[in-house]
């Protein structure tokens, strides 16, 4: 009940502050900043929880907040509340500016000057600069309202050369601010750090609390790429049960996603039962033809090293051009001819095959993303990645491919080549 109380009183200012416009504009230059910020805050939380249709609110909102800052008497930060508000404003993607020019203002000390000229710093891309200081105010003001957001700030410059240090100032975030736009951006860029050091199980452990709690958010791609990366480059390590166990909240649309991003890597990777494992799964979950043709398709190269490379080769053939992109035409490509060189007597021209087959530069089909100023606290840049969008000039997924292949080939002549010298 306490939930759906708060969430009616924040839909309320969101909609008071929406209908302002056509109140009067002295009206809007009333309402307190404080106020107005838990509107922002609420929108942001509604975006990552899965109402993308909030961002444009969320848009509306930074700049009502921001000219309202901006036209504010100075006696209106006598209130904390107001300075804390413009504190959060400034890290929730509002206009660095706006602070600036707020604490040049200040004659009355109402800002504390360390932590306005840390953000000033942090938000002008020379956080590192403060590192120490800014671990140091996230932790004085730990337990104050803008303490969750100072946490992920010193996380952020903290995770280039500290990742793990990084970690402590995450998970204090994500616990003091629960259900949040900060717990999501604090997990995922927990989840990213854990999958780059190789920290198995936190990054087990931190991505199932991710795809339970913000598999909607305009940014979990994000999170998909990193849970790739750790289930193939750890399976074995990694089980079924733990994949299992970590998408099991997901809707089937979604887990059937997850299996077939893993089951195009593995098969890239030479991960073959993973390939057939996820490939199997996605098959399973597929509700039209394109999700099935996928998942058979990477199953088929998963089963071109095996016996069973007949079928593997038939089973791509049989794959309908038309419902793959570009991007898995040339891999649908790439394995037929990489499969039909290994059942057939190498020749001088065997390892040249490939050459045959041209790339073009081609688009993805994109996952929906947050619209610009969306991301809390600024990026980590040490650790966030760009979405999956546009290719690069050739595919590396597709040339790892072709070398695996190539590879493969090449074994293959050196053996025959010693069979028929031993005769």
């Amino acid at each position: 009940m306490a939930v759906g109380i708060k969430s009616l009183v924040a839909a309320g200012l969101v909609l008071g502050v929406a209908l302002a416009p056509a109140a009067s504009a002295q009206d809007r230059a009333d309402l307190a900043p404080y106020a107005m910020l838990r509107s922002l805050q609420f929108v942001q939380d509604s975006v990552v929880l899965g109402d993308h249709s909030a961002a444009e609110m969320q848009r509306f909102m930074l700049e009502t907040i921001d000219q309202r800052l901006r036209t504010a008497d100075p006696s209106v930060f006598e209130d904390p509340r107001n300075v804390d508000a413009a504190l959060v404003y400034a890290m929730s993607g509002g206009n660095p500016a706006t602070l600036e020019y707020l604490a040049s203002r200040d004659v009355a000390g109402n800002f504390d000057n360390r932590v306005a000229d840390g953000l000033r710093k942090y938000l002008g891309g020379r956080g590192t600069l403060i590192e120490k200081s800014l671990s140091e105010m996230a932790k004085e003001y730990r337990d104050e309202k803008i303490g969750p957001y100072l946490s992920l700030v010193s996380g952020n410059v903290m995770v280039a050369k500290d990742p793990k240090g990084a970690l402590v100032f995450y998970d204090w975030a994500r616990l003091t601010a629960p259900g949040t736009i900060i717990e999501e951006a604090a997990l995922r860029r927990s989840v990213a750090i854990t999958v780059d050091a190789n920290m198995v199980a936190q990054a087990l452990s931190y991505s199932r609390k991710y795809a339970r709690r913000f598999i909607h958010s305009p940014y979990a791609s994000q999170f998909a790429d990193f849970f790739v990366q750790l289930v193939v480059g750890h399976f074995g390590e990694i089980t079924q049960d733990d994949i299992d166990g970590a998408v099991e909240f997901m809707d089937a649309d979604r887990r059937r996603e997850i299996f077939l991003r893993i089951a195009r890597s593995a098969a890239i990777a030479g991960k073959n039962d993973l390939a057939r494992l996820a490939s199997a799964k996605a098959e399973t979950l597929a509700k039209s033809p394109t999700p099935e043709a996928l998942a058979k398709l990477y199953g088929g190269f998963a089963n071109i090293p095996t016996k069973d490379i007949g079928q593997a080769i038939q089973a791509i053939a049989n794959v309908p051009e038309e419902t793959l992109s570009p991007r898995d035409r040339a891999l649908r490509q790439a394995a037929k001819t990489v499969a039909e060189q290994v059942v057939s007597r190498p020749t001088a021209d065997s390892l040249a095959q490939d050459k045959a087959i041209k790339l073009t530069n081609t688009e993805d089909a994109k996952s929906p993303v947050a619209l610009p100023r969306n991301e809390i606290a600024g990026p980590a840049s040490a650790t966030e990645r760009p979405m999956a969008g546009t290719a690069a000039k050739f595919d590396p997924a597709f040339q790892t491919f072709v070398d695996s292949g190539r590879s493969k080939l090449s074994a293959i002549d050196a053996m025959l080549k010693e069979e028929n010298a031993s005769k």
